[in-house]
């Protein structure tokens, strides 16, 4: 029996909802056939997107979606995705394998209705391999201009009359591998340019406002490799502290948990060992938010105070993880590209990893997970007119609750290791939600909760399989489904519950 007291008295930090983040990119068949089937399909549609993933997005509501990449931004140009579908380029798509023509027919316009169907705003990331700082501006003016400019008005012709407003705009996909094979200082030299190339979408009125529109999205380093990922940041922000500087407004990291020994790591097929070492390496996460967080606060340090009359803003950026999740090593052969099934195991660190975002919510801001549909670490899988919701949906629609709450202290004995019980709790308002991860594949775990005052149980879900390996198949899209929990025995201030093996729970109470 493991004790846990939850402490109201320290609340580390707002938990914001962009934590939830999604990401879609042209790989594989996450845009095609995953999400945009057009409007001619016998799959049932919204103008050409999947009715079956635009109604769970909508459920979900995802607070931002980043797109079109990933590396297939770095070739990306924008202005094969607008105008009359029929006459746009047909281009090739070879990104991580996927070698398939791309018709283009998902771009801009359709990109920004899928966002608002499902309510997220959208994060776009621009074209600097291959594009330029002219072809970014021309976006952004496409985007954002309310002014009737000749962007603007072209827009209003491909049936947007009102800008987009897009906010988050990123500069560089990884570029210190397919982006460029940059070095630190060299992406601060091109950042510098094309950061400075920004429009302000100013006016008379607001020439002067303090808060611009658009967020600048620095590319920060490849969380997967210690020494690398410590020396990009401190010489990025080295480099960017000479002279004068453009604002970055945010710092995109990027780290998946590799089960990728050899391509033959199935994620389907895993014994206790593999079961804990996923598990196991999901959480250095935590570890490398905080390097980050600390290494970015070091270097806004080291900026030079600014000579002369003109007051500056003060400098901040703010650290954001663009991509994240499980990618095992079947993936690199599996077809299309980059497909993969996700098991408990998989429900198991996605539940871990938004459990470290909100823990360290005070450090990091916005999160996408890597990726919604037919991906990777996915929310979705497709088949022709078929539509699964893996174990990973399930965790995003229960941790929910914590949006817009702030997260607890929780003392326990120990710290947890995988095969033991892990937790999380946020407040919001009066309501406590609880979650309870337990990582044994094979036993049960039994908790107290002691909240040294008097709460009211309200409600207990729990997402479990029949067994560690169990997955949602298009023969079976239901087989793991969360649901009513039992109800905790109460004595006085505590609550004793029992968590099932390989599951997660999510409990709710009432201050007072």
């Amino acid at each position: 029996m493991e004790k846990i007291v939850v402490g109201f008295n320290n609340e580390k930090g707002l938990i914001r909802p962009e934590l939830h983040g999604q990401f879609i990119e042209f790989l594989g068949s996450c845009i095609y056939n995953g999400l945009w089937v057009g409007e001619t399909s016998r799959i049932p549609n919204y103008d050409g997107l999947r009715t079956d993933v635009v109604d769970a997005l909508k459920e979900l509501a995802p607070p931002v979606i980043r797109w079109p990449g990933g590396c297939y931004a770095d070739t990306y140009h924008w202005r094969y995705g607008i105008g009359k579908r029929e006459e746009r380029p047909v281009t090739y798509n070879e990104n991580f394998r996927t070698y398939e023509i791309d018709s283009n027919q998902f771009g801009t316009h359709e990109f920004m209705k899928f966002c608002r169907m499902v309510g997220a705003k959208p994060w776009l990331n621009i074209n600097m391999l291959s594009g330029s700082i002219m072809e970014m501006r021309d976006w952004m003016e496409y985007c954002n201009r309310r002014e009737s400019t000749s962007l603007a008005k072209e827009r209003e012709a491909n049936g947007s009359k009102e800008p987009f407003s897009v906010e988050y705009w990123g500069i560089g996909n990884e570029v210190w591998g397919g982006g460029g094979m940059m070095t630190a200082e060299a992406y601060a030299m091109e950042y510098r340019k094309y950061a400075s190339a920004f429009p302000s979408f100013a006016t008379i009125e607001n020439a002067f406002a303090a808060h611009p529109l658009m967020k600048r999205i620095a590319c920060g380093p490849d969380g997967n490799k210690p020494k690398e990922r410590r020396a990009w940041t401190k010489d990025f922000f080295k480099e960017m502290a000479k002279y004068r500087h453009p604002a970055v407004d945010a710092y995109d990291l990027h780290f998946y948990n590799w089960n990728i020994k050899d391509s033959g790591m199935n994620e389907l097929k895993f014994d206790e060992d593999g079961w804990c070492e996923v598990i196991r390496e999901s959480l250095e996460l935590e570890e490398v938010i905080q390097e980050q967080y600390a290494l970015i606060q070091e270097g806004l340090a080291g900026y030079p105070a600014v000579e002369g009359f003109l007051i500056e803003p003060e400098v901040r950026c703010e650290l954001v993880v663009g991509e994240w999740g499980n990618w095992h090593g079947a993936a690199f052969s599996n077809r299309p590209a980059l497909y993969q099934q996700c098991t408990m195991r998989d429900a198991i660190t996605t539940a871990l990893t938004l459990d470290i975002f909100h823990r360290n919510s005070h450090l990091v801001g916005m999160a996408c997970v890597a990726q919604t549909v037919n991906v990777l670490n996915s929310l979705f899988l497709t088949c022709g007119d078929k539509c699964v919701r893996t174990p990973n949906y399930d965790v995003f629609l229960m941790y929910k609750v914590h949006q817009g709450g702030k997260a607890l202290t929780l003392e326990r004995a120990h710290k947890s290791e995988p095969g033991d019980l892990f937790a999380f709790a946020s407040k919001k308002t009066e309501v406590i939600s609880l979650n309870l991860v337990n990582t044994d594949m094979k036993s049960v775990k039994e908790a107290e909760l002691d909240f040294g005052t008097d709460v009211v149980f309200l409600k207990a879900e729990v997402l479990a399989g029949d067994s560690p390996d169990a997955y949602n198949s298009f023969e079976q899209p239901d087989r793991i489904r969360k649901k009513e929990a039992k109800k905790p025995e109460r004595n006085g201030a505590i609550y004793k519950l029992t968590v099932p093996a390989a599951s997660i729970s999510l409990y709710q109470f009432r201050i007072g």
